[in-house]
């Protein structure tokens, strides 16, 4: 089982920082670092966080550095570390720039990304966008169709319910092939039916090990409906609130989870170290 970590970036960061912190976790031996999108925050909001008790997000956050961004400036200092999208809201984004997002990332990177993606549950930030919340699901599936056919070899195009794409030149293609490896956010059985349906695998979050099996049973049965079964994907899971123990960590990896992906939160460079030695510890992972 691999080891991954879950970083997030402000405004507030030094950009010095972000090379300091995604260099670190790399010698420590970490596999991927992923980044979060929210294009913009608010203070009043009705929408319903999925991950805390009260609906709302925890530290109040103001905004974070686009997950493309990041990853790049990320991607340029170094030189092993897979880079993930942790997760990328696809229907809220057009979709050929975001399949040029991902394209150029990992043509620069030599083909080190992890496409984590998800519908979104903010609506206000939806609405702020001017983009429908209420097909939101419907469009991200359409939304990775179309970049699934600008990724492929040769000429693009896609005629779809509600896109449509010209023959037309797109380049660079994603080194890696057919395309980046797409991993679908969420834990419901609607997110569960979307691996299935498009997935190379799952992403579940804030789930701890007794979760996590009743929603790999779940997602077995929705696979074995279309002929698939569940080693066709690759599980990775980040606890984010959930203890994270030496053997609740166990349990993960008796459970068949590829990749377990940490938080990895710090102010400084010293504090942040710390950490990693800590998580080192609990999971066992060696630079």
């Amino acid at each position: 089982m691999k080891i991954g970590a879950t970083m997030a970036f402000s405004h507030l960061t030094d950009p010095a920082f972000v090379v300091e912190a995604a260099q670190l976790v790399e010698s420590a031996g970490f596999h991927s670092v992923w980044l979060p999108e929210h294009v913009m925050f608010f203070e009043q909001y009705a929408s319903h966080y999925p991950y805390s008790t009260d609906g709302k997000i925890p530290g109040n956050p103001q905004g974070v550095l686009d997950p493309f961004a990041g990853l790049t400036f990320i991607a340029a200092r170094t030189s092993t570390i897979r880079l993930g999208t942790g997760i990328c809201l696809v229907p809220q984004r057009q979709p050929v720039y975001t399949a040029k997002a991902v394209a150029d990332l990992d043509f620069l990177s030599g083909g080190r990304v992890d496409f984590g993606v998800g519908i979104g549950w903010l609506k206000e930030e939806f609405d702020n966008l001017d983009m429908d919340f209420k097909t939101r699901s419907r469009r991200c599936a359409e939304y990775i169709e179309v970049m699934k056919a600008l990724w492929a070899p040769g000429i693009s195009s896609y005629l779809g319910q509600t896109y449509r794409i010209d023959a037309c030149h797109f380049y660079p293609k994603p080194v890696q092939s057919p395309h980046p490896p797409i991993f679908f956010g969420g834990e419901s059985d609607a997110a569960l039916r979307r691996v299935v349906a498009q997935g190379d695998g799952l992403y579940g979050f804030n789930l701890d090990p007794v979760e996590l099996e009743e929603r790999l049973q779940r997602l077995a049965q929705l696979a074995g409906e279309h002929d698939r079964s569940l080693i066709d994907f690759r599980i990775f899971v980040g606890p984010s609130t959930k203890p994270i123990t030496v053997d609740s960590v166990a349990r993960y990896r008796d459970l068949g989870v590829d990749q377990l992906i940490v938080p990895l939160m710090a102010g400084n460079i010293d504090r942040l170290a710390r950490r990693v030695d800590k998580m080192r510890e609990i999971t066992g992972t060696v630079a």
